[in-house]
This record gives structure tokens, sequence and C-alpha cells, in this order.
């Protein structure tokens, strides 16, 4: 049976391969050599596996993240990457320490729960509380003389991420605004088989502070139909929730440096820290290894650019952006020659293509990567590129971009436990691999850069 499906998964890249006949005549030179070789190579997809496997979550501040960085800069190293090195960068970790959930009435039951990152903890008693649950701030808004001593449980169905965050971001501070003791959220995805998401939440510093977590799905609809039946949930909370002092990160860096114009950079980019549930492979350890992948196998050809390439594995993405921020300050004098800067951190699936925002001739400038891209069907070219790393560089000037995929299943998995190497499917990973070496390869070999 393994022979078998080893058999098939070789024709189906062989018979992709036979599909891919012509090169678009206004994208450099040797970009089918790449997306070929992107196709048939096993590297990448076996080091993000042994990644998730050896050292599992990535949460910033913990041991794990820095072992993870270790190993990826020694074989950076070996694969023959220039300056190669780990810059540092200040933080403050948010630790979960142990945190639980139950619902004592109307009848009692344990709740699935997960803390939010940057939410305090309760006190060690924790907090037990009458429960107003709401589906929208409106609603909250609506019944607020109801949430005086009250746990908020927010229990908004998902429709996109963009949308629905807002609850999880926003959520303490509006229940704290109303009196509440704490907040709960229904936990932001489209799935969940008992799954909570975790995330990033923010406080008002004119707003007191109170413990913010998220429920699943199936225990907010349980708590939504309790109090629907003129029933009074009463929930205690406990968590230990809190920030320790302020330590010390590293983004990886590493080059291939221009033949030509060495001083000319294209940064390529993903976040190498992750939450402390899962593995942390869609989010965003495929993204890491796919621009890793893309630009190993640049090495691997022997192509010398014409320009720099720069990768860069930011650190601490889920909880500040202190990567992105630091790295920004460390290199503003030389932003101004970064040509262009490319993340992928959207979950690892079929590739569609890439979203930009800079100029339109830059965007016409792109669109001579299309006829290589058609045959990975990633061939689509958006505007409005909004990777959360890349985007503190936009706002220095740097045109940016980001890896699309098809990713209608990636919040099913996203910041949960679920996030794990099983969910990253090895040809969709090569065929991003691919699609992401065409088009760094062609934006560092271009005549003359991007306009901006």
């Amino acid at each position: 049976m393994i022979k078998r499906l080893s058999s098939l998964f070789s024709i189906g890249i062989l018979t992709l391969l036979i599909q891919i006949s012509t090169m678009g005549d206004d994208w450099p030179a040797d970009s089918v050599r790449l997306r070929d070789a992107a196709l048939t190579s096993p590297i990448g997809f076996a080091r993000l596996a042994e990644m998730c496997d050896r050292f599992g979550h990535r949460l910033a501040g913990s041991q794990s993240l820095e072992n993870a960085i270790d190993w990826i800069l020694l074989r950076l190293k070996k694969d023959g990457f220039t300056d190669v090195q780990g810059e540092a960068v200040p933080i403050i970790p948010w630790i979960r320490g142990e945190e639980s959930c139950a619902m004592i009435a109307p009848v009692p039951r344990p709740l699935h729960m997960l803390g939010l990152g940057g939410s305090i903890g309760t006190d060690p008693a924790g907090i037990t509380a009458e429960c107003l649950v709401v589906r929208s701030f409106a609603e909250l808004e609506q019944r607020k003389t109801e949430a005086h001593g009250k746990i908020v449980v927010f229990n908004e169905p998902f429709t996109s991420y963009g949308t629905t965050v807002a609850i999880r971001v926003q959520g303490a501070v509006a229940a704290a605004k109303v009196g509440a003791v704490a907040s709960l959220i229904r936990s932001v995805g489209p799935v969940s088989l008992q799954t909570p998401h975790t995330g990033m939440m923010i406080y008002d510093d004119k707003t007191r502070k109170i413990p913010h977590a998220a429920l699943t799905v199936e225990d907010a609809d349980l708590l939504q139909r309790a109090q629907d039946r003129g029933e009074k949930p009463i929930v205690r909370l406990t968590m230990q929730a809190h920030h320790g002092p302020q330590t010390s990160s590293r983004n990886v860096v590493a080059e291939i440096v221009g033949r030509e114009k060495p001083n000319e950079i294209i940064l390529m980019s993903g976040h190498i820290d992750s939450w402390d549930v899962g593995q942390g492979a869609l989010d965003d350890g495929a993204g890491c290894l796919v621009m890793w992948e893309a630009a190993r196998l640049i090495q691997q050809l022997g192509l010398k650019p014409r320009r720099t390439i720069r990768l860069v594995l930011w650190t601490n993405e889920e909880n500040g952006l202190d990567g992105a921020k630091t790295y920004r300050d460390r290199h503003r004098a030389e932003l101004d020659r970064h040509i262009v800067a490319l993340e992928s951190d959207e979950g690892i699936f079929a590739p569609l293509g890439f979203n930009f925002t800079g100029s339109d001739a830059a965007m016409g400038v792109l669109r001579g990567a299309i006829p290589i891209l058609e045959p990975l069907g990633a061939a689509k070219l958006g505007l409005g590129a909004g990777g959360s790393d890349v985007s503190q560089l936009l706002k220095e000037g740097v045109p940016i971009m980001d890896l699309k995929t098809a990713n209608s299943k990636y919040f099913w998995y996203h910041h949960t436990a679920a996030d794990t190497i099983d969910k990253v499917d090895e040809t969709e990973f090569r065929r991003c691999v691919a699609a992401t070496a065409v088009m760094v390869w062609g934006l560092a070999e271009l005549p003359e850069p991007l306009p901006r």
C-alpha cells in the first residue's frame, strides 16, 4: 500500500511536469528550472516535519523556539547561505500557566478553553459568576445594564477572520466597560471539534483589565442554549496567565549575495514563532519552510542572482510583531534599497498566486511571471498584500507581496492544538515552493528594480 501511494505521488508530480511546457518571454531565465526542481524536491517538507516533531510549539520566550532557531541557523550555514545570523529581538513573553473553565450550574460540566495571548490571569481562587451571553458588541451595548458583576460570553458566529477576530482582540475592553468581571469568546473559526482557538488580544489603558479566554464553538453554544431556556449559567474561570520579564529572541537572517547589485534586496519571509498549542505547522512553520526551500533551491542549482536575496524568519509575530518592528528599526538605513518584501503567513495549501501592494507600474512588471505560474494554478496577481510582518516595512515605503493559497480550511486549525504537520499536504507545499521560487528569482534578476 505504501509503495502504491508513493507511486501515485510520483505519477502526480510527473503529470504536472509534463503539463508545464512554456516560459514567459518577459520573466528571467532559469525560472522554469527552479520551478521544476521545487516540484520534485523532498527536502523542504522533510525539514518542516522534523522541525514540528522535534520542537513542537514555538511560543516567543520559550526554550522550544530558541532551540528551533539554533537548528535552523545550523542548517542554513550547511546550505551555504551567506551572513547567517540570529538578530536579537527584545520581547516580553506571555506565559499561559495553568488554566481551566467549568460550568457550575445549571449542570456541572468542564468547558474547553484557551486563554488569549496577553490576557491577565485570575486570582488563585478563580472567578465564579453568572454569564451573560451575547451575539455581538451591539447586543452587549443593548444589554449593558445586565452585565455588571457577570462573565460576558461573546457567542458571535464566524463570518470571516478579518471581521470576527475583532471580538477576540477587543472583547475584554468592551466587557470591562460595562462592569463584567471576565470575558469569554466563541473561538474565531468556522469549524470546531471541541478545539478552542487562542490568539492575541489587547487592553485599553483607560479601562480595567479583566481575564479574557476562548471557548469552543460547542461550549459557547451550550451556554447560549442554557440562557435561551431561561436558565442562569454560572461559570468558574481560573487562569495563571501573566507576562514574564523582558528577554531576547532572534530573527533568523540569511542571504544569497547579489552578483551585480548586492545592495539591492529582495526580502522573503515568514514568522518562526507560534502559539503554545499544536506544532505551529500551518501558522507559520510551513510558510517559513516554503521560503527557505525556495531560497535553498536557488543555491543548490548554482544560480547567482543579480541582486541580494535575503531570507528573514521573524520572531514574536503572534504577540506583538516585535521581530518585524526590530528589523525595521535596525535596517532603516537600507529600506530604500529593499525592492520588495514577500511574506507567507496564510497557511500552505494549493497556491493561487500573489497579492501586491505597490505601484501600478510594478504590477505591470509582475505580470511577466504569469505564463510560468499558470501551470501551477498560481497565476492570480491581486492588489492589496496584507502580511502582518512585512506591513511594518510598507509603512516605510517598501512594496510588499504575499503568497495566496486556497486556504478555506486554514481557520479550522489556526491557533489550535490541531495545527500539526499532518494538515500540510506535501504536493501543495512543493507547488508553493515552486511559485515562490519563480517569483523571487524573477524579482532578483530583473534588469531594473520594481518601480516604486
